[in-house]
């Protein structure tokens, strides 16, 4: 057990009740959790205020409580902290809590609009590959060393980030890659430790509304906040916004791109197919000299791999380590090529709006495929108009569109497929619909021509479809097999 004080160690802070020399069993930031002599700190949400029920959580049994504006605690044995933002005491007191974790890994932090999933995954692979052991944080899933768990926001609030810190240390890793969101850096979820490497991979206006950022300015200063908490910066210097990521930097900088002004810089790009494998290859230079072959797809998976080269330089792995951990490196549900023929190409990949599947089919078509053929379908309980926009897109970029289920939710699947139909008669684009995932999964590798690239696009990495408010397991690779089995029992 640690003393208030203890975990108050990081923080400026005013006691205005009782005293911090107490014994404390447990953080709290949900009230409805209060055990007894925790400390329970009143956070503001959006539809919940914790500083309404500090009363409460002293009556419940908690030693103290941590507020960041007035609050009536009628107990006086009960210690009163207020400091400036609870958010913020929350990340340092839980660091304190579980023994400061971070500072016994190399903490590594993406921040960017794209290509954030990717990389983390790309420097896992490429640091394991090399003999370290690696916790992952992402959008995806939490891997501890332990166990995995799936995500459910991109930076997980402070107290489950450091939680899952102190189990990579006892599952003996190295380093942690973590995903670092606009919104995890506004509300103080990385606060409490210093990253050794934070990476900016780019940036374009997204997550711009109510309940995010209020314009396109806030959004980047948000990001900028990870290049005063970190001692190394690694930015995408072929980004415009790059100068304004920088701005009140504190951290040592290096930079990578395609343009040799770059400390990293890649030279002679060049797109291959290969027995049904797309891939770029290209010449690293500058701090690293390499040749470089990954089967990433597009001109954006050479930033997602200079990235990568860029962070695990650092970590002193060689060239031949890089190349083989490349040939190996998968991710998910990102332009994630299944290998069926060698005849054609299929992958899956989480493009599920129209701004992603235009850049996925657009990055497809320089591949210069006998046929784009482009499977997808819309989730319900969504904007109608992203259906109509997607339909459009899949018409004039792919050779064949093939409409199915994606996440009907509580709307009819045929209701969202005609609003898909909608927009695609828009374009000259040849369709078929097929409402079933696994019929029409099953189409498309069955009618898949030499030279095809066939993707599937919408689900991704996720495992289920979510029907009626029930999710149903539901994964495309688990699908794809069952058809490959049921086609050679024929």
């Amino acid at each position: 057990m640690l003393t208030l004080e203890k975990l108050l160690g990081d923080l400026e802070y005013r006691c205005v009740q009782g005293d911090t020399d107490r014994q404390i069993t447990q953080v709290v930031f949900d009230s409805r959790n209060i055990v007894k002599d925790c400390v329970f700190i009143c956070i503001e949400g959006a539809k919940f205020d914790g500083h309404s029920v500090a009363a409460a959580a002293a009556a419940g049994g908690a030693a103290a409580i941590v507020a960041q504006k007035p609050v009536t605690v009628p107990d006086e044995r009960v210690t009163v902290i207020y400091v400036e933002n609870t958010r913020y005491a929350m990340a340092c007191i839980s660091a304190a809590y579980f023994g400061h974790p971070a500072r016994k890994l190399k903490t590594i932090g993406i921040t960017g609009t794209k290509g954030k999933t990717t990389t983390t995954y790309l420097v896992k692979s490429i640091l394991e590959h090399a003999g370290y052991k690696v916790g992952l944080v992402g959008t995806i899933e939490i891997m501890t060393g332990k166990r995995t768990i799936p995500s459910a926001n991109t930076t997980p609030e402070s107290y489950y980030l450091q939680e899952y810190f102190a189990e990579m240390v006892e599952a003996g890793c190295d380093a942690v890659v973590m995903e670092v969101s606009s919104q995890g850096l506004m509300m103080h979820r990385c606060a409490g430790f210093v990253f050794d490497y934070g990476i900016f991979t780019n940036i374009e206006p997204d997550h711009i509304g109510p309940n995010e950022h209020k314009d396109f300015d806030d959004y980047l200063f948000c990001k900028s906040l990870l290049f005063q908490n970190c001692r190394i910066g690694i930015l995408n210097g072929d980004d415009v916004h790059c100068g304004r990521i920088l701005e009140n930097h504190t951290c040592q900088v290096e930079t990578f791109g395609l343009d040799e002004k770059n400390d990293l810089c890649a030279k002679e790009l060049k797109l291959f197919k290969e027995d049904g494998k797309l891939g770029v290859a290209f010449r690293a230079c500058g701090n690293m000299n390499m040749e470089v072959k990954a089967y990433f797809p597009g001109r954006f998976s050479v930033y997602n791999v200079l990235t990568a080269l860029a962070i695990c330089r650092h970590f002193n792995v060689s060239g031949e380590g890089i190349h083989a951990a490349l040939q190996q490196a998968r991710v998910k549900g990102r332009i994630e090529m299944v290998p069926v023929s060698n005849q054609f190409t299929l992958m899956i990949d989480y493009a599920h709006n129209a701004m992603a599947l235009e850049s996925l089919l657009t990055t497809l078509r320089a591949y210069e495929p006998e046929r784009l053929v482009c499977l997808f379908g819309c989730g319900g309980n969504r904007s109608r108009l992203r259906r109509f926009e997607m339909g459009e897109v899949s018409g004039r970029l792919a050779d064949l569109t093939v409409i199915t289920s994606d996440n009907p939710r509580d709307e009819e699947p045929l209701d969202i497929i005609g609003d898909i139909v909608t927009g695609i008669e828009k374009t000259d684009g040849e369709y078929i619909k097929i409402p079933d995932r696994k019929e029409a999964i099953a189409y498309v590798i069955h009618h898949g021509k030499p030279g095809d690239i066939i993707v599937l696009a919408g689900k991704g990495h996720e495992d289920y479809q979510e029907i009626k408010g029930v999710k149903h397991p539901m994964d495309e690779r688990v699908l794809i097999r069952e058809i490959l089995q049921e086609q050679n029992h024929q």
